[in-house]
């Protein structure tokens, strides 16, 4: 059977008793019941289950002996190619997760993925200074590894990686060929509760969003055999002022059994969560696509 269950504060409660029923506790029913039914047996919990579904940018971040200036060019896509690079890609690699499970991947060449890194960035304060940007001449590129985040865990994969004349940290991207990834899930809505980790068998401890003037009233959980969806409970509070900023907060639930392999699904935006982190999960948000990143 199917339970929605609301856990409440002593504060909810009596508030609860104060006011009567809220209907909300109806309509909350029917979106996560519906939340559920969307993701099992869709495309979506497929790849997510059994596919190559990339949950980081396939640009990686620069290490901190890369001095600010370049990272402003690297923003601004102020590249020079000052060396041949590989037009061929190398042989397909496996990859591996964490239950024994391997897919055979192919990768890009040298030439292709620096097509793509070289695009510019989104970030409006990062503009070029007056004088203009200093160029990063690309003197070559060699195959190294890193460890990708995914749906399905953690996974090695190679990396190209640039050197940059005058910089003592390569540019790094991932070599395989996004051709063989899934794009992550997209919100339908906005999304209220962004990560999650196990803290009991059964117990979650939920990182959810809300702004300063609110007060919270709990989490609500709804069970399948194949997902958790999850919810919280944010009313707005009666203020004069109020700054917007988005703050986030863990709260608790206890779930009828454990979590086992479900899948934790947020209720409003319909996305998977992640386990294990406290940020929030920008590849979910409509326009955010990892694969051209």
């Amino acid at each position: 059977m199917r339970i929605l269950r609301t856990v409440r504060t002593v504060a909810a409660l009596i508030a609860l008793a104060l006011c009567g029923p809220a209907a909300v506790n109806t309509v909350d029913a029917a979106r996560a019941k519906a939340t559920a039914e969307r993701w099992q047996g869709s495309p979506q919990e497929r790849a997510w289950r059994e596919g190559f579904v990339p949950l980081q940018s396939l640009a990686l971040e620069p290490g901190r002996a890369v001095p600010y200036w370049a990272l402003v060019s690297a923003h601004n896509g102020a590249w020079k190619l000052g060396a041949d690079l590989p037009s061929r890609p190398p042989a397909p690699v496996r990859v591996r997760w964490s239950d024994g499970s391997a897919a055979l991947v192919p990768l890009v060449s040298a030439s292709v993925a620096f097509a793509r890194l070289r695009r510019p960035g989104y970030d409006e304060d990062a503009s070029c200074p007056a004088g203009g940007c200093r160029v990063l001449r690309v003197v070559g590129a060699v195959q190294g590894k890193t460890t990708m985040a995914t749906s399905r865990g953690p996974i090695t994969v190679p990396t190209w990686e640039f050197t940059v004349e005058g910089v003592d940290e390569p540019f790094r991207r991932i070599a395989v060929d996004p051709a063989a990834m899934s794009r992550p899930p997209k919100a339908r809505s906005w999304q209220r509760v962004y990560s999650y980790r196990v803290v009991a068998d059964n117990e979650l401890e939920l990182q959810y969003g809300h702004n300063p003037c609110t007060t919270t009233h709990g989490a609500r959980v709804y069970e399948t055999s194949a997902v958790v969806v999850v919810d919280v409970e944010v009313r707005e509070t009666d203020v004069e002022h109020c700054d917007e900023m988005l703050h986030t907060d863990p709260v608790r639930t206890t779930l009828d059994r454990p979590l086992g392999t479900r899948v934790v699904l947020d209720a409003r935006s319909g996305v998977p969560l992640v386990p294990g982190t406290e940020e929030r999960q920008f590849w979910s948000e409509p326009g955010w696509n990892l694969l051209a990143s």
